[in-house]
């Protein structure tokens, strides 16, 4: 099979979505089960299905992150042993998740930016990505996460798993791109929270760019309001991509947007 046979997704488990981002160090295992399973129902539903998956730290990373400022640098030894604990944080919750992917029968294989990336002011300047490539062609799914990475310019930061599905979108080409968060998808009427945006093209983004707002919770990697941004720029870059930010709360929601299902709210150009 060629990389340009089939379709591919990539698809984000938030950190909202399999931690509890109120309380430290703690994840939602029975959501993170079922995500798997649904994961596995879909690629079950479609043998094709090529998936590159990715998460967010959630109440793992973000906290030591937040409280060493890991994202804007890290230069003194106080700092890099913050780096140290971000990275152990990061890949406990890792384990979790593919701890649960096995669980669910799936064979998927990680790919920790951390030992893989480099950038420069946050931007990626090197990263070799042709073992993620051997993956996707023997079947498997790569997993890769929001973790530490060495910056020449800042000493160390982090790469969201956002900031990662760019710069993998430029080398993979996905078809489309699914954020699965708790959210029921970019609200018009934060914090009301009542109604959603069916759809955001870069054309309409100046205009609702006011009603976004951040995250309520620690999220050293920016709020909404950043994510949607960067997401449109991407599609803007790449004509026919569309990203789905949506809520896999509800049981079945992840495998029917797996399966081609629009939820939430649409990214295109």
């Amino acid at each position: 099979m060629t990389m340009q046979a089939t379709p591919l997704i990539f698809l984000k488990l938030g950190g909202s979505l399999i931690t509890d981002k109120s309380r430290p160090h703690t994840p939602r295992r029975e959501t993170l089960a079922r995500l798997a399973n649904e994961i596995a129902a879909a690629c079950a539903d479609s043998p094709s299905l090529r998936l590159l998956l990715g998460h967010g730290s959630g109440s793992f990373g973000h906290v030591p992150a937040h409280r060493h400022g890991t994202r804007q640098g890290v230069q003194t030894a106080a700092q890099w042993r913050g780096f140290a604990e971000v990275w152990r944080e990061a890949n406990a919750l890792n384990r979790l998740v593919m701890d649960a992917l096995a669980s669910a029968g799936l064979a998927a294989i990680a790919f920790p930016p951390s030992a893989t990336a480099t950038t420069h002011a946050g931007e990626v300047t090197a990263w070799d990505v042709a073992p993620l490539r051997a993956a996707l062609e023997a079947g498997l799914i790569p997993v890769v996460f929001g973790d530490v990475v060495f910056d020449t310019a800042r000493g160390g930061t982090i790469l969201s798993t956002e900031d990662i599905f760019v710069h993998l979108a430029r080398r993979f080409h996905p078809q489309r791109i699914l954020l699965a968060g708790i959210e029921a998808g970019v609200w018009a009427n934060y914090p009301v929270c009542t109604r959603c945006f069916a759809e955001i093209t870069p054309a309409t983004f100046g205009e609702i760019a006011v009603a976004l707002s951040g995250s309520a919770n620690t999220d050293v990697t920016g709020g909404m309001a950043s994510k949607v941004q960067q997401m449109l720029n991407l599609v803007q870059a790449q004509p026919g991509l569309e990203v789905l930010i949506f809520s896999a709360e509800t049981p079945g929601a992840l495998q029917e947007a797996l399966g081609g299902a629009t939820k939430g709210t649409l990214l295109r150009s």
